[in-house]
């Protein structure tokens, strides 16, 4: 089953998932439309954050959404189940988390041309397959436990639609191209530090710009230079630096990554 997946169509870490995006300012769109109603359910009546009443029309929207690229991740029977932003507000408007979180005072924001605020992260619920698995899909044994390099392509066939961080991960695979693309170098995000962490076990390097504070929870501002994140997954996993960046994976890291399942399913029947 690993030479299909090696040799098959589909992605080789995110083969149940399938990701698309709209950029600015097309607001009419049908996907934002299932981007925005995602939104709503998880916001406003799965989480309560946002009040319903000031959404009749059930699709949670804001004034950053005409200024942000928008990706979306769908099952391979075109159901919408996850969503991020990259907001690039024009000189006049704040980026969204310096509306709640403040930075300390050393601290000196890069060029807002090579600037970007990832937001609006959320997973839909029949995807967060445990108990306290967070609201971006990443599950507790995953906070505790996770590795960038224990990420490796499915090996036995089984599908893992649910399987922890795979779906976060293609959504900032996702960010991540279009910013090389588009002179985004640095990336803005308020979040959980618990989340934070997980995200540096797979090889973001976030780093704290200021002080936590309360915003429906506790959170923290980070910023993140995608050029150092670049830099230490080539350095501690280059078959997931290759899928990540979309180059070509080496011939010798697929053999090693193919020898080591056969190898651990081998001694696995002993």
């Amino acid at each position: 089953m690993l030479i299909q997946t090696l040799l098959g169509k589909r992605d080789l870490l995110v083969p149940y998932f399938k990701f698309r995006k709209e950029l600015q300012n097309n607001l009419q769109s049908e996907l934002l439309k299932e981007i925005f109603a995602l939104r709503y359910e998880v916001y406003c009546l799965e989480c309560h954050y946002l009040p319903t009443e000031e959404f009749q029309n059930g699709l949670e929207s804001d004034e950053y959404d005409a200024c942000s690229a928008h990706f979306a991740a769908f099952t391979l029977d075109d159901s919408i189940i996850g969503t991020v932003r990259l907001v690039q507000p024009p000189d006049n408007l704040p980026y969204p988390f310096q509306s709640h979180c403040s930075v300390f005072e050393d601290f000196v924001m890069p060029p807002r041309e090579q600037c970007g605020e990832i937001s609006r992260l959320v997973v839909r619920k029949t995807h967060r397959r445990r108990r306290g698995d967070s609201m971006e899909g990443v599950s507790r044994d995953f906070f505790e436990k996770g590795s960038v390099t224990s990420i490796k392509p499915h090996s036995d066939g089984k599908k893992r639609e649910g399987n922890s961080p795979m779906l976060l991960l293609g959504l900032y695979r996702e960010i991540y191209r279009y910013s090389r693309q588009n002179g985004v170098r640095y990336f803005y995000a308020a979040m959980e530090r618990s989340l934070a962490r997980s995200l540096d076990k797979m090889g973001f390097p976030f780093v704290r710009i200021g002080p936590q504070t309360d915003y429906y929870g506790p959170v923290t501002p980070f910023i993140l230079d995608i050029n150092e994140l670049y830099a230490r997954l080539h350095k501690e996993n280059k078959f997931l630096a290759a899928w990540f960046t979309d180059e070509p994976i080496p011939p010798l890291v697929l053999l090693r990554v193919f020898t080591d399942k056969i190898i651990r399913r081998f001694f696995k029947k002993q």
